[in-house]
């Protein structure tokens, strides 16, 4: 078969633009997660079977993605899948300008720019469970700004893996996540910190329950600092899956029974004339932060 040039760009890009992991993408193609680590270095070219299963899995985010496509230089097909160009480069996960993506993007590049940095670093969820209600639930993961400017996200927990896009604006976190398990996408709204370096972080989850009726769900999300990424990517990867092994602890973690007020509290009317919350929402009550010479607010 005719070989693609720059194929591991492509895929690299094609990998970004859907928020799959490279371990996703080999569970997906039906190969080890050691040759799409080949495939993205360029040491390994796929064959003309591994190149169409490849294609099938990406037309589930680019239906209009065809074999023929990997043949374009790497703007065309950057242009096909709907990611945007800036002098050759691609700039992350913008859909085509008419898409939601793209005007998200655009209303956060300040913020990106501009905060980006004080989130970086790896962290610890706690939540609820839909399945175990009275079982505190904990995620590991990173936020990590890409050469582009965007900001990663990768979360591991309990055997799931879910990866996506942070986007900071007007004091808040939006992030976009995707479940390759129960193949939805996870929304987290969180109320951000105001200063350099954040380092708790409280907000809201909004999900499909892995229950047979994949019920959707609402539910209260506490993020604590667990340490700050090496810049290795490789390492850092490493780190955050040993991190999830070793259920490392937060480097300021909150008080326990604060963690737990909030994220099981009575919301309602009936909690209401109690002089509780009448819906659920996240005001900054646990999202703190501090300076490079240590002080917090």
């Amino acid at each position: 078969m005719q070989r693609v040039d720059a194929f591991a760009e492509k895929l690299d890009l094609l990998l970004k633009a859907s928020s799959l992991s490279r371990v996703a993408l080999a569970q997906r193609v039906g190969v080890d997660k050691s040759l799409v680590g080949r495939w993205v270095k360029g040491t390994v070219h796929p064959g003309e079977h591994n190149l169409a299963r490849l294609t099938a899995v990406f037309q589930d985010n680019f239906p209009d993605l065809t074999l023929a496509d990997w043949y374009q230089d790497l703007a065309g097909l950057a242009a096909k899948a709907g990611v945007a160009m800036r002098a050759g480069i691609p700039t992350g996960p913008e859909m085509r300008a008419e898409g939601p993506f793209a005007s998200i993007v655009e209303a956060s590049g300040s913020d990106l720019a501009a905060r980006a940095p004080a989130y970086e670093g790896f962290w610890r969820t706690t939540r609820p469970s839909v399945l175990m209600p009275d079982q505190p639930f904990h995620d590991y993961g990173l936020f990590r700004r890409t050469a582009d400017g965007m900001m990663e996200v990768i979360m591991e927990g309990a055997g799931l893996s879910f990866t996506g896009w942070m986007f900071p604006m007007s004091g808040n976190l939006y992030v976009f996540l995707f479940d390759p398990v129960g193949r939805t996408p996870l929304i987290v709204v969180l109320k951000g910190v105001p200063l350099p370096r954040a380092e708790s972080m409280e907000g809201l989850l909004l999900l499909s329950a892995l229950d047979a009726n994949r019920t959707p769900a609402a539910l209260p999300i506490v993020l604590e600092r667990l340490g700050d990424l090496s810049g290795d990517r490789e390492a850092d990867n490493a780190t955050m899956k040993r991190m999830a092994e070793e259920e490392a602890k937060p480097v300021d973690p909150i008080d326990d029974d604060k963690r737990r007020a909030f994220l099981y509290r009575d919301v309602g009317p009936e909690a209401q004339k109690a002089g509780k919350q009448l819906f659920m929402i996240a005001p900054g009550t646990l999202s703190r932060g501090s300076t490079k010479a240590g002080l917090m607010g």
